[in-house]
């Protein structure tokens, strides 16, 4: 009896906790003016004193001049600054949830190359982590797949809906491509030392990285009555639909792989690097390869790097052409902060709208969805919040209302809920 007292209580618990997860917003119902706002475009230009328009999820004006609000539910906005819903990219969110519990990541298949695992079905929209990053404006997010050689293909996601079909934003964006290190890295347990050894299976495994792409192409270049699920899911390398996201921090192995990418035919190539961009900014820009670079808060990968390179990494990138999107590596919770990284980088030398475009119109453009989010646009999708001050300052980022594609959704999440509960109780 004491057994079935503690595990009924265990569960009115659970459920009163779980009342608490926001619920999915309706469809817009009416047309909505948001009025008076500073408005951030995302493409580097600002709007002082405009209006947001938009009726089923679509933008229907952005403008500065006197407009006619009939027909529209007027939201006034004046003092406020209104914003692209941020992008973030290469993340394991909505596929990883707690990843030292095994049972409660799902990012990582097993084998080397897996092109055909794909994150858009794997994706729980009820990860407790999805309204953590909405409350700082983070509304897509490229849920990514890791491990192996090629771990397979990432899908972009809307944080808002009841299951991972409602929450597709766009499938199958991306294939990455961990490519291997000439160098790798050894630590000693003997004598907590740590040093670079070189890779003896380098050649190896590129061999097997040409048979695979080889096979695809051939394979792509005929008519099949098998499907070979795996050179399948590689079409859209060939033909433009897919990007090709090569990880790798070196140099050598970035040139390496986006000369390996366009001698094949792969139409679509960024880089997923460090500090060592900087040394190919040049060749980057020249072949308009856009990089993702992880957050500025960590210190140089080499010991004769700038202590603080990586916080102007994004600056000195942009200002050598290069199209750079910020991202976040290391615990997924901290990826919450990325409109604090866009603001790290506006701190050591790069304008605030250009800081901006790392994490709306530059995400958008190398994804290919660039037409429909990243800017605020007429005829784009109502994707973007409302912010009481600059949403890239952690002291005045406070998102008081947040659409995606017109549905206004809900920004408070067990971390709002818990700070309420316990003011009240003690009076805060």
């Amino acid at each position: 009896m004491k057994k079935l007292i503690i595990y009924s209580l265990g569960l009115l618990t659970c459920y009163h906790l779980h009342a608490q997860v926001p619920v999915p917003a309706p469809d817009q119902a009416e047309p909505i003016l948001l009025k008076g706002a500073t408005i951030h475009l995302g493409n580097g230009e600002v709007i002082e004193n405009g209006n947001v328009g938009f009726d089923k999820g679509l933008i229907t004006m952005v403008s500065s001049e006197a407009v006619d609000v009939a027909g529209y539910k007027v939201i006034d906005s004046r003092g406020k600054h209104i914003y692209p819903g941020f992008i973030l990219v290469n993340t394991p969110l909505g596929i990883s949830e707690v990843s030292s519990v095994r049972a409660m990541s799902d990012h990582a298949e097993q084998g080397e190359y897996n092109p055909n695992v794909r994150s858009q079905i794997a994706y729980n929209t009820d990860s407790e982590n999805i309204p953590a990053f909405r409350f700082n404006g983070i509304l897509l997010a490229e849920s990514t797949p890791a491990g192996g050689i090629v771990s397979g293909t990432s899908s972009v996601m809307e944080l808002e809906g009841w299951n991972w079909e409602d929450a597709t934003h766009t499938k199958d964006v991306a294939i990455h491509l961990n490519w291997p290190e000439r160098m790798r890295g050894d630590f000693d347990y003997n004598t907590y030392t740590y040093s670079r050894i070189p890779n003896e299976k380098y050649d190896e495994e590129i061999a097997g990285l040409e048979k695979l792409f080889d096979e695809a192409k051939g394979y792509l270049s005929l008519s099949h009555a098998d499907k070979n699920i795996k050179l399948e899911a590689m079409r859209g390398l060939f033909d433009g639909s897919q990007l090709l996201v090569v990880h790798t921090d070196q140099a050598k192995t970035m040139v390496e792989s986006i000369k390996f990418a366009r001698e094949r035919g792969v139409q679509r190539v960024a880089i997923a690097g460090g500090d060592e961009t900087l040394h190919i900014a040049g060749f980057l820009a020249e072949n308009k390869v856009p990089v993702i670079i992880p957050a500025p808060h960590r210190v140089p990968e080499r010991d004769d790097d700038d202590y603080d390179l990586p916080y102007k990494l994004g600056a000195l990138l942009t200002q050598k052409g290069v199209s750079v999107t910020l991202s976040h590596e290391g615990m997924l919770g901290n990826s919450r902060n990325l409109p604090f990284y866009a603001g790290t980088v506006v701190a050591h030398g790069l304008g605030k709208e250009e800081a901006l475009k790392m994490i709306t119109s530059n995400p958008a453009a190398m994804l290919g969805i660039s037409d429909r989010v990243g800017t605020l646009e007429k005829g784009k999708e109502a994707t973007l919040f409302i912010s009481e001050g600059d949403a890239l300052d952690m002291r005045t980022n406070n998102l008081i209302r947040a659409f995606i594609k017109g549905k206004e959704i809900t920004l408070d999440g067990r971390q709002q809920w818990l700070y309420k509960k316990y003011s009240e109780k003690y009076g805060h």
